[in-house]
């Protein structure tokens, strides 16, 4: 099966034929649940916007490695007029001149966004997609936990110690119970890191471990040695949300995914939010913004009405729906204002401290320039050498930086 007919049989007209001579304009994104969302967003939110434009949308949901196929799509001319693209994997997309930067037209949008967003897709001094939605690093923590123990929960005025120190009270006073579970992963760890002021690649292009990255990396690899956590492996788990669903843990690190998760897997647990714990010096958090964008294709014959689509889909009108219906959070700066911020449910108390992650300190796009995953990937391999007892602290940060001299140059 060709990449064209992959795209071509998902294929699902969501907008009614307007009367008027229209535009046909495909766009694609994931498979599964999405699909049900961006139906919605079509036929009930943007409708009669579609119709008075002229254009019928068809919503192209691809399932698996959506990267790989967009890429050979792109190449092979056949890609949808409009798609999502990860921050993760952008770079090569942007490098390839296969999308068509933004137009003035769409500034005022651009301009709308929360500024962490059009950073994780600008390329070359052009802004090459508008964000559709994000999610930043949070703690949750388990309120019945922390009430069994005695201890204070976790709050927003916490320091890296006083978030050690509470995670090893409830460890000291419950039996199997953990404080949290480490995983050997950048897309955890550098809440710590960036918190101190290291730059994951300079305004050299190089990336130096330096004694920033140090004290943060100590920090993390030694919170099961000082009993105030434990490796997510020893738990049967890959992640921290899968620990604290299962009640093994006092907190877990993760973004807004985790109420849908929780609804479903621990309808019970008793729950709430908080920020990142603060550099105890610098007194700022640090954070990873992990966001999607539409982007257009270079070679569309439909491009301006590609635009207006994504126009539509990122209006504040789409974004409000798609806040309200508790299914992402929106991309505009405006809409932290929204009613939905201001309640008091476990929903909305740990989209509010997401939402407010992406400003909050010292942000960076989940995303690693032209390196991609094998920027990622040196960092993973040091904490996991430095957890597992493989390497100590020193010669795992040394080992990972004669890789990245090989990789950035120096």
């Amino acid at each position: 099966m060709t990449i064209k007919t992959t795209f071509m049989t998902a294929a699902i007209a969501l907008a009614a034929t307007p009367t008027l001579a229209n535009d046909v304009v495909r766009i694609s994104g994931w498979g599964g649940d999405n699909i049900v969302v961006v139906n919605s967003l079509i036929n009930e939110v943007l409708d009669d916007d579609l119709k008075a434009a002229g254009i019928t949308v068809e919503y192209e949901p691809v399932e698996g490695d959506f990267a790989q196929i967009l890429t050979n799509a792109l190449s092979a001319g056949t890609a949808p007029d409009a798609f999502y693209v990860d921050s993760f994997w952008a770079y090569p997309i942007f490098e390839s001149g296969k999308i068509d930067p933004v137009p003035a037209d769409n500034q005022d949008v651009a301009d709308a966004l929360l500024p962490a967003l059009n950073q994780a897709f600008t390329y070359e001094g052009q802004l090459m997609g508008i964000a559709k939605d994000f999610n930043t690093l949070a703690v949750q923590y388990d309120m019945d936990i922390f009430d069994d123990a005695g201890v204070d929960y976790p709050d927003m005025d916490d320091d890296w110690h006083d978030f050690r120190t509470k995670l090893q009270q409830v460890q000291a006073e419950l039996d199997d119970v953990y404080g949290i579970c480490v995983v050997p992963d950048y897309a955890r760890f550098a809440a710590f890191a960036l918190a101190t002021g290291w730059q994951p690649i300079n305004d050299q292009g190089h990336t130096v471990l330096d004694d920033r990255f140090r004290e943060a990396f100590e920090f993390y690899v030694t919170l099961p040695d000082e009993n105030a956590g434990v490796l997510a492996t020893d738990l049967g788990q890959g992640w921290t949300g899968g620990c604290f669903g299962n009640g093994d843990t006092a907190v877990a690190m993760e973004g807004a995914w985790m109420i849908g998760f929780l609804r479903d897997q621990a309808p019970n647990k008793y729950y709430s939010t908080v920020g990142i714990p603060k550099h105890p010096e610098t007194g700022d958090r640090g954070n990873l913004v992990f966001t999607v964008a539409w982007g257009v294709a270079a070679d569309s014959d439909v491009k301006d009405s590609a635009h207006k689509v994504v126009e539509l889909l990122t209006s504040e009108k789409a974004q409000q729906w798609v806040l309200e219906s508790g299914l992402a959070l929106p991309s505009r700066e405006a809409l932290a204002d929204n009613d939905f911020f201001n309640g008091d449910s476990t929903a909305a108390i740990t989209s509010r401290v997401v939402f407010e992650g992406a400003s909050d300190g010292q942000v960076e796009p989940f995303q690693f320039g032209e390196y991609g995953g094998e920027w990622k990937a040196i960092v993973d391999e040091a904490l996991s050498a430095a957890l597992l007892k493989e390497r100590s602290i020193d010669e795992a940060i040394a080992h990972a930086q004669e890789q990245f001299d090989r990789l950035t140059g120096r």
